[in-house]
């Protein structure tokens, strides 16, 4: 029944020797095809180590990957699809993975028993860094890197479906293909690169033909199906909250491909069916790790599925399903055989039975019972349950998550006809009328629980990791009974394939050691992902210079032509000043920028703050929930400044929020909180009032938002706006807001508002005439000289009217700290505001945040600085507070700083010093009003 086209044949090469296999193989079955035995060194005694399984559970065959210069490691050889011109390697090994120096570590293995690094290397000290470290870093890891630029394209998308079928066997498909008939959204993932899970390596007949045969007429079926999508080769590797699955697609094993090598994907199901079938687990007597020693069910795969001939082969289980191997020599360990010893150093030569008898076999297929693939069950904190009868962990119903149905050998039905019959209950309980159950063996699993054979010799449990049933015993002997302890003493279950054949036989040598049962001793939880997943996959496109996306405001263009220098914030480049001709650095361009806002008229692109529209009957009161003051009575064609509160009462983010009907609302946040204050807002409206009819979209992006600030702003935009919008004192005051047009029909958004200080506006035109209305602001403005001025005159003039920014909003302070205590409506109800009267924000000792000047004018302050009282050490006792906010004032010609000083309202006029410890500056400071310029606010108000 071989599955391979033995008419394309495929050119690769391991460890730099050239070899042939054909369509369909994997590097595994296509290295036991050229007689290939010893393919990998273990972790810690470097033992030789050959491919023991045919899946994901595989843990000796790990390779590396080159192409291009590029090298991906820990590959498992079983789930590489051979390609033409693949370069595959060995690893883990100084010398030759046939001729290891490092094998010396075996005949050390007294000396380096579990736990052994926590008791060695402590003595001498001196030896540490100098010898011990030098020595453990040169023998530490598996594969290598090539510390080269990765050449492969990784992408992401999302999935959403009606149903989510994890695994492509029997029961799987047939699940699929009544949920596809019934018109439901089906994806069907299976981790093989070709569906059908035993299908491929049994030969079992369903209705009176080849399971082959009924597999192939599915398949079919299921592609003529719109609504049925197939993934294969596309781990299902986490289950996460809300019905969201992590799915990694492998589309090539090639390395440097010009179309995506895999895509992550991010999967949103109503329901998922788990049908990830059982990984067969081996049984631990001495020696068992030699090349050619292998899972029962493997030996089956590649001899079945891959058409590989092996010879003297035999098989040790201890039930009838792993009996089915062609051509085997059987030891039935019910019948009171078993294998005690082996020989054959890179390869397995001969075993010694229990019964004094030698058998000469080159290959050996291990069965100690199946382990369901529970995993999926248990990302949600679920426990599996012990079945007795089974002899292994299976879902425990009770347990599971409610979106969520286990069938097939996952569930611990191993039979395929119990597969078919548990995918039938499956559908029928989702009201998915299905077919009848296809005629097919039925033999019952009847099991006697076998784990390990007492010996003298080492017995191997984690076959990666070396870890033996004796270090198993040892750590409980130094009190490591626990069995999350125990893991992490020896490592059992902590290698790359996270004990998917070690688990339950490293159990049950604990609990033999302390004297309980299996489920008494438990199990370690189970966490994403399943297998383990490339970091440029959960990196996807962004990389290089889209690992951080740029994104350029609506006058960027404009600013690049007029000399800007630009600044990072956030994703966003803004102009941080304008440097003009024969200024000699930045400090003269921005104070020429602060003078002449003050003095006529500036502008600044603020489209980078963020823009979130909120709407619906019950939006003011949403707003009242989330904002510590009220915006439920705001009057429309109004604005008001709001203050968020995080849950504990600390402050998260500042802005205006603008009504423009009864049930339409605009919110500005900080640029950098807009993402973080949106994610929130949809939390509190999906989660904290879902009852509340209110709707939210960022428009952060579909608005171009320039600040027009000064004495003459006004006289300007009377110039920009439509002549039937008066925008006089008298009709559009200070926090007014409306809808105009401008330039002859354009529609715009207009805000009184100012940060400067000034007379000012913010003027809103869709994204798209960004750039020209800067252009015509600017053209219109020459005759009041008008500039355009950046983030550091913008800075300077917030800290001369004493506004918090983000030095201030630092995730410590709170309301109060910021002076903003009468802010927190005492009236309502809003998150953050019970935390907020805690104690300790309270009192008299809690910061304030106040201004600060230089008592000798031509001191510089520098931020960060520390303040102590006259007389006072400089020590964390003596600290009274923090610099947060320093600037040069063009307007005052000095230092001018903000920061937070312990009751610093009632310390006006007090001399301190403000100590930077770090850069050495002690500079006496006064406390004074954190508004320096126009403290009464009539600029502003004109």
């Amino acid at each position: 029944m071989s599955l391979i086209d033995t008419t394309q044949s495929i050119n690769f090469t391991f460890d730099g020797k050239a070899y042939q296999g054909f369509e369909g193989d994997t590097l595994a079955s296509a290295l036991l095809r050229n007689k290939v035995r010893v393919v990998a060194r273990s972790f810690k005694y470097h033992r030789p180590r050959g491919i023991f399984g045919a899946g994901s559970e595989e843990p000796n065959a790990l390779v590396e990957i080159h192409g291009g210069g590029a090298v991906e490691p820990n590959r498992r050889a079983t789930t590489i699809k051979l390609f033409e011109g693949l370069d595959a390697r060995s690893q883990n090994y100084m010398g030759s993975v046939n001729r290891d120096f490092l094998a010396i570590n075996d005949l050390l293995s007294p000396f380096l028993a579990a736990g052994f690094y926590y008791k060695t290397f402590m003595w001498p000290k001196a030896f540490w860094e100098k010898l011990y470290e030098p020595i453990i870093r040169r023998a530490a890891g598996l594969g290598s890197l090539s510390h080269t630029h990765d050449p492969d394209r990784y992408d992401k998308g999302f999935l959403h479906s009606d149903i989510l079928i994890i695994g492509a066997g029997p029961a799987g498909l047939f699940a699929a293909l009544n949920a596809g008939r019934a018109g439901k959204r089906v994806i069907l993932a299976d981790e093989d690169f070709r569906m059908g899970g035993r299908l491929l390596s049994d030969k079992n007949e369903i209705n009176s033909a080849s399971g082959l045969e009924w597999l192939e007429t599915t398949l079919a079926e299921l592609r003529t199906l719109p609504n049925v999508r197939l993934l294969p080769r596309t781990t299902i590797y986490g289950m996460y909250d809300h019905g969201i699955y992590g799915g990694l697609e492998t589309k090539t094993d090639e390395i440097g491909t010009k179309s995506p090598r895999q895509i992550l994907w991010r999967i949103y199901a109503a329901h998922s069916i788990l049908a990830a079938g059982a990984t067969e687990r081996p049984i631990a007597f001495a020696n068992n790790d030699r090349p050619g020693i292998m899972l029962a069910s493997a030996l089956r795969t590649y001899q079945n599925r891959f058409g590989i001939n092996f010879d003297t082969a035999a098989i040790l289980a201890n039930h009838d399903e792993a009996f089915t191997t062609h051509n085997t020599y059987q030891i039935d360990i019910r019948k009171g055989q078993w294998v005690v010893d082996t020989k054959g150093r890179h390869g397995l030569k001969s075993i010694k039975l229990n019964t004094g008898e030698t058998h000469h076999i080159h290959h050996l297929g291990l069965s100690g019972g199946w382990n369901p693939n529970v995993h999926l069950t248990c990302h949600k904190r679920g426990r599996p349950r012990w079945n007795e009868a089974l002899a292994c962990f299976v879902p425990d119903a009770q347990n599971l998550p409610s979106d969520m149905t286990v069938i097939g050998a996952a569930n611990g039905s191993f039979s395929t006809h119990g597969a078919f019959t548990d995918a039938q209950a499956a559908c029928q309980t989702l009201d998915i009328s299905c077919d009848t159950v296809p005629a097919t063996e039925d033999a019952p699993f009847t099991i006697k629980p076998f784990y390990h054979v007492k010996g003298k010799n080492r017995a191997w449990v984690d076959f990666q990791n070396d870890v033996t049933a004796k270090d198993i015993t040892l750590a409980h002997q130094e009190g490591f009974s626990s069995v999350e302890h125990v893991k992490r003493y020896t490592t059992l279950g902590m290698a790359t394939d996270q004990g998917k054949t070690s688990n339950v036989v490293g159990l049950a040598v604990l609990a033999e050691a302390t004297h309980q049962t299996i489920p008494q001793t438990g199990t370690t939880i189970f966490r994403p992902p399943y297998t383990p997943i490339p970091i440029g996959a959960f990196a996807g496109a962004h990389r290089g210079q889209h690992f951080k996306p740029t994104r350029l405001t609506p006058s960027h263009q404009y600013a690049t032509e007029n000399g800007a220098t630009f600044v990072d914030t956030g994703y966003w480049k803004r102009a941080q000043w304008f440097a003009r001709k024969g200024e000699q650095g930045w400090r003269d361009s921005v104070d020429r920028e602060v003078l002449m806002t003050r003095s006529s008229v500036g502008i600044c692109d603020v489209t980078t703050l963020g823009k979130i529209d909120v709407q619906g009957r019950d939006a003011g009161e949403f707003l009242n929930k989330v904002y510590a003051n009220t915006f439920s009575t705001l009057a429309v064609g109004k604005c008001r400044y709001g203050l968020m509160l995080r849950e504990d009462g600390i402050a998260m983010d500042d802005g205006t929020t603008a009504r423009f009907s009864d049930t339409h609302y605009v919110m500005t946040t900080t640029t950098a909180k807009a993402g973080p204050v949106f994610r929130h807002l949809e939390f509190v409206r999906q989660c904290l009032t879902p009852d509340l009819d209110v709707h939210l979209i960022s428009t952060t992006d579909q608005w171009a938002q320039f600040s027009v600030a000064g004495p003459n702003a006004r006289k300007l935009l009377q110039k920009i706006v439509d002549p039937k919008f008066d925008i006089s004192n008298d009709a559009f005051p200070y926090m007014a807001c409306g809808e105009v047009t401008v330039c002859g029909g354009t529609r715009a958004r207009l805000f009184r508002l100012s940060f400067s200080g000034e007379l000012a506006y913010e003027i809103s035109v869709p994204a798209r005439y960004g750039d020209a209305l800067i252009r015509e602001l600017m053209a219109q403005g020459e005759e009041f000289e008008a500039i355009m001025y950046g983030t550091e005159a913008l800075g300077v003039m917030r800290i001369e009217k004493g506004h918090a920014a983000g030095n201030e909003l630092n995730g410590t302070t709170t309301a109060l700290n910021l002076g903003l205590g009468g802010f927190v409506a005492k009236k309502k109800d809003c998150i953050g505001k019970v935390l907020s009267q805690r104690t300790g924000l309270l009192g008299d000792d809690v910061y304030h945040m106040v201004g600060f000047v230089a008592e000798d004018a031509a001191e510089a302050l520098h931020n960060g600085a520390h303040f102590v009282n006259s007389g006072e050490v400089a020590t964390p006792d003596n600290d009274q507070g923090y610099m947060s906010s320093v600037a040069w004032s063009p307007m005052l010609e000095r230092y001018i700083g903000l920061g937070f000083l312990k009751n610093g309202k009632a310390r006006m006029g007090d001399t301190l010093h403000a100590k930077d410890m770090l850069r050495g500056h002690d500079v006496k400071v006064t406390v004074v009003s954190p508004h320096f310029f126009d403290p009464e606010g009539g600029r502003l108000r004109v």
